[in-house]
């Protein structure tokens, strides 16, 4: 299966029917996805919208997009290797202090080493890992075991459609 091409054109099928259901969700957590998706609505580009609706997909599962994806600002190198040396599992990017520009580096950490870097794109990267976890058989990340579950099940459609409980609701 081409994991990239499925991946990214499987969550553009689903993007629709995701982004209804955060916007439908009310309260505190319904504030919090409003915030995430808002740039969707001012920038037409693909990725972006793609970056927007799996953070978004974290946090409507009740689960910290921050665990997935950590951005930094260029001056923060020190920083960004005591992160990765911290980080068992997730994706980095590193961006220069002019929020607008393209980043300049976008990469996969898995247990506090960089396996992959100079990636074109967060939804790109969010592919790949997801690819890593599953062709090396790792278990995912219990801090975000209900996005990889939502992203195997339902975007790649891989083993079965029983999903657990939480990401049912």
């Amino acid at each position: 299966m081409p994991l990239q091409s499925r991946f990214l054109s499987q969550l553009d099928v689903h993007s629709e029917k995701l982004l209804k259901m955060f916007k439908n969700r009310g309260g505190q957590i319904g504030r919090r996805l409003g915030g995430i998706i808002a740039p969707m609505d001012e920038d037409d580009d693909v990725d972006l919208g793609r970056e927007c609706v799996i953070k978004a997909l974290c946090v409507y599962l009740n689960e910290d997009p921050e665990n997935l994806l950590r951005e930094y600002v260029a001056a923060d190198e020190s920083l960004l290797q005591e992160s990765i040396e911290e980080t068992t599992m997730g994706i980095y990017v590193w961006k220069h202090r002019d929020d607008s520009e393209k980043p300049e580096d976008i990469g996969i950490v898995l247990e506090s080493q960089i396996v992959m870097q100079d990636m074109d794109s967060v939804p790109l990267a969010a592919a790949m890992l997801f690819g890593l976890i599953y062709s090396l058989n790792l278990n995912y990340p219990a801090e975000l075991k209900y996005t990889f579950e939502v992203l195997q099940k339902v975007v790649m459609e891989l083993e079965g459609n029983a999903l657990s409980k939480k990401p049912k609701s």
